[in-house]
C-alpha cells in the first residue's frame, strides 16, 4: 500500500464513520516506533506507522485511522480532542475506534524484574518497603528515629 491508497482509505472512513470529509493529508511515517499513528495539531495531517499495517493487517489499520480521525474532527470543531476529554471518549465509542493499538508481534516485550528492598528499624521493628536504596547513614525511622537496616531484597517477575 502506498500513500495515495492510504489517503483514499482515510477519506472513505471519514465519510462513512464520521459523515465529514477529510481535507488534509494522510501518509505513512517510517520513523514512528511506539505508536500506530499520530494526528499533527499544526498541519492537521495524519501519520500512520506502516509496520502496523504490514504485521497486523487492514483491520488494525482501520482502528488506528478511526482513532486519529477522532482527534482530527474534534480538534477542527474546537471540542475536546485529547485522550482524557469526554468528547473524545464519546466519539471513539460511537465510531468503534480503539483506545490503544495492539502490540506488534516483532517488538520484544520488556519484562523487567522488579526488586523491592525491605528495611527494618532496629529499635521498634517498623518495616519499610522501597524500590530505591535508602542511605541508612542519612535516613532514620520515621516512627522512633531508630537506625534502619536492610533486611532483604525481593525480586518480582
Amino acid at each position: 500500500m502506498n500513500d495515495q491508497e492510504l489517503q483514499s482509505i482515510v477519506e472513505k472512513i471519514s465519510l462513512e464513520s464520521f459523515g465529514k470529509p477529510f481535507r488534509h493529508q494522510a501518509y505513512f511515517n517510517s520513523r514512528l516506533r511506539s505508536t500506530g499513528g499520530r494526528y499533527m495539531l499544526n498541519s492537521h495531517h495524519i501519520e500512520i506507522n506502516r509496520k502496523y499495517y504490514e504485521q497486523l493487517g487492514a483491520g488494525e489499520l482501520d482502528g488506528i485511522i478511526k482513532h486519529e480521525l477522532c482527534h482530527y474532527h474534534l480538534h477542527l470543531e474546537g471540542k475536546g480532542y485529547k485522550h482524557r476529554d469526554q468528547d473524545f471518549r464519546m466519539l471513539m465509542k460511537k465510531v468503534g475506534a480503539p483506545r490503544f493499538c495492539s502490540a506488534l508481534p516483532d517488538r520484544p516485550k520488556t519484562n523487567k524484574t522488579k526488586k523491592i528492598l525491605v528495611y527494618v528499624c532496629k529499635e521498634c521493628g517498623q518495616i519499610y518497603q522501597r524500590k530505591r536504596t535508602v542511605d541508612t547513614k542519612k535516613y532514620v525511622c520515621g516512627k522512633c528515629k531508630g537506625k534502619l537496616v536492610l533486611k532483604k531484597e525481593l525480586t518480582l517477575d
